[in-house]
């Protein structure tokens, strides 16, 4: 699991109180007590809310109650709970509620997908995209997680993927797929994954011995016709994964 440290967490709160807090500070209460209580408005898988209760106590509040990640919660629920002086409960009220709504929904739409997955096949995996918003890819990836899903990669040192534009240093599609054979040598630890887009070159790929072919952004019918070609040739290694355009309205077909 990601965990994040005080200090990652400590930038996170400056971004929102850089200095103090203006509108508490015209206010003749900061040293007032005051109790806050997070709800969920619908039913959710939570997320982040370990981070969410330690900002609360990095900002001098006492944890009253919180769920932990990877709670199916109903609509209603409290998610987090604390206590403080006025001003540092209202300093952690919305980096704390902003963290959850954004992990939280990630987690959420996560987890329905995967259900909706897994209850047409339990062996098809979900994974995420390496595509997150700017400066927040731990975060990103810990939601998902979260939510019952893997990364499909988390930077371009830990995976081999090509791409179209990969191949445009070959004189042809078969001068690449000849050096398919090279890649896996000189990376026996790793999987060659090649993205394709036409029928085929996903029978030259798996007849060159390719380890992953990622069909993207693919009719229905494609996927299809490809999954038939590797069960009819026996091309057990080689796995298939659909990307691109995938989201909860068509994650069942």
């Amino acid at each position: 699991m990601i965990y994040f440290s005080d200090d990652e967490l400590q930038r996170y709160i400056h971004d929102d109180i850089p200095y103090f807090d203006l509108t508490t500070s015209l206010q003749n209460a900061k040293n007032r007590r005051a109790k806050l209580s997070i709800f969920t408005r619908e039913e959710l898988m939570v997320s982040c809310s370990e981070e969410a209760k330690r900002i609360a106590e990095l900002l001098g509040c006492h944890i009253e109650n919180y769920m932990a990640s990877k709670t199916v919660v109903k609509k209603g629920e409290i998610l987090l709970e604390f206590t403080g002086t006025y001003e540092a409960v209202h300093q952690a009220w919305k980096v704390c509620q902003i963290l959850l709504e954004y992990s939280c929904k990630i987690a959420t739409y996560t987890h329905t997908m995967n259900q909706k997955i897994k209850a047409i096949n339990p062996s098809c995996e979900l994974l995420a995209t390496r595509k997150s918003f700017p400066f927040a890819k731990r975060f990103c990836i810990k939601s998902i997680l979260n939510g019952g899903a893997l990364p499909h990669r988390l930077n371009l040192s830990e995976t081999v993927l090509f791409f179209d534009n990969h191949r445009i240093v070959y004189e042809s599609n078969k001068a690449f797929y000849q050096a398919i054979y090279a890649f896996k040598n000189k990376v026996p630890e790793k999987k060659i994954v090649v993205e394709s887009t036409t029928l085929e070159d996903i029978k030259s790929l798996m007849e060159y011995g390719v380890d992953v072919i990622q069909i993207d952004k693919a009719s229905q019918e494609l996927v299809i016709q490809a999954v038939e070609h590797k069960n009819r040739y026996l091309y057990k290694n080689v796995k298939l994964l659909a990307a691109g355009g995938i989201n909860l309205n068509n994650v069942e077909t």
